[in-house]
């Protein structure tokens, strides 16, 4: 399993609308790696910073519900609270905070808007006072003193090579340097840091005043694609309309400044329909089967994806393939992670692969980091369970895939 599919194949972005909404889709040789969505009526962005006031203290949840902007409220909990130095960890929320102070929170999840036509179970997104502002290399965490490398990293070579580059910023304070900083120039990164500093000067100019407010928007489905495969190769950015071009050369310049001469205006008949360059470059039939509950591989197998209010159940059927148990897992892994992602699925997810003797159980369950590493979003992998099914959890940034297109379909 030490090959991994369409990983190091150079990419092509292809940035669209449906009915106002943002789409945006990473392609390895015709294959999507990666889909990212902006609904119109998107109320609440992963990454989008607020001046928001304590509304109510829950002393059972020890968390505090925050008005955001007059709108929409946010859950605060203790341990997402920023703390001095003389504050225990477990010290309970009504300690903290109190109703009516004001604090700057960043929204680790997303939240779409109701509508007549379509209900989403949308819980409270949870707030942090623990800000952090996302680069294409690293990450700045104005709140933490130190700088470190992500602890997503596991290579021990890779760690100690990105330490070492650290020890060479002696100027960079308070960052995380990501996968993508490896074989990147220290200049490169320290003009990014730099950027990243002012910004956060900036936004702060704006965390004031008796009313909660959106200070600044969290990154949209072009930054959050072209931040994810910062460490990919990236031949093509394909562009239809002329504000999405202007809105992609003006984050390039500052963030990535080697991707403005591969943004290319794409000149269809029809720009404005919906979806117009994807169904030019033939990638509708594939976005379409992510909302079957099933998935052909190659070989004939078959993974079958339910999903329930608790879990997200993903069957692994032999069907009329070839090839022993471990191949087709093999094979099932790395289209398992793939639809995870496209699908952009959460939570607990149990998945049930064809039956492996106990040695090999135990090497592929091993080597099923290597594969799920190329997820954006955090994925834990927690072993099988007594009957033999394999647990994994991820934490998704923004709302699941159908429930985008949904809120997309009836705006």
């Amino acid at each position: 399993m030490t090959k991994k599919t369409n990983t190091d194949k150079p990419l092509d972005i292809f940035i669209d609308e449906m009915e106002g909404s943002l789409w945006v889709g990473a392609a390895a040789e015709g294959t999507l790696q990666a889909l990212e969505v902006d609904p119109l009526n998107e109320e609440v962005r992963w990454g989008s910073i607020y001046w928001a006031k304590v509304a109510r203290i829950d002393a059972t949840m020890d968390a505090a519900f925050v008005d955001l902007d007059g709108e929409n409220q946010g859950i605060l909990h203790a341990s997402d609270i920023y703390k001095k130095k003389k504050e225990k960890a477990d010290t309970p929320i009504g300690k903290l905070v109190k109703a009516g102070d004001f604090l700057l929170v960043q929204a680790k999840e997303g939240k779409l808007a109701a509508s007549e036509n379509v209900v989403f179970e949308n819980k409270t997104p949870r707030m942090s006072m623990n800000i952090s502002l996302q680069g294409r290399y690293l990450i700045y965490m104005p709140f933490e003193e130190e700088s470190r490398v992500s602890r997503r990293i596991r290579d021990e070579n890779s760690r100690k090579q990105l330490m070492g580059m650290l020890e060479e910023m002696v100027d960079c304070k308070s960052c995380i340097l990501r996968a993508a900083a490896l074989n990147t120039q220290t200049d490169i990164l320290m003009r990014e840091h730099k950027i990243l500093h002012t910004m956060w000067e900036q936004l702060q100019k704006h965390a004031k005043g008796k009313e909660p407010h959106l200070v600044m928007q969290g990154p949209d489905a072009i930054q959050r694609t072209i931040s994810d495969m910062a460490s990919r190769t990236i031949d093509r950015l394909e562009i239809v309309t002329m504000e999405q071009f202007g809105e992609t050369e003006e984050w390039c310049e500052l963030f990535a400044p080697d991707l403005v001469t591969k943004i290319k205006p794409i000149k269809l008949e029809n720009p404005y329909d919906n979806l117009a360059l994807f169904e030019y470059r033939d990638m509708l039939d594939e976005i379409d089967s992510l909302f079957q509950p099933y998935k052909i591989m190659k070989s004939g197998a078959t993974i079958i994806i339910q999903e329930t209010a608790a879990l997200v159940a993903i069957d692994i059927n032999r069907a009329a393939a070839d090839g022993s148990n471990v191949t087709i897992n093999k094979e099932a892994a790395v289209e398992v992670a793939r639809q995870i992602r496209l699908r952009n699925l959460g939570g607990i997810i149990i998945i049930d692969f064809l039956k492996m003797k106990k040695a090999e159980q135990n090497k592929f369950v091993k080597e099923l980091n290597d594969i799920f590493d190329t997820d954006p979003c955090t994925v834990q992998i927690h072993g099988l369970t007594k009957l033999g099914l394999l647990e994994i959890t991820r934490q998704r940034r923004t709302p699941p895939l159908h429930d985008r297109f949904e809120s997309a379909q009836f705006m």
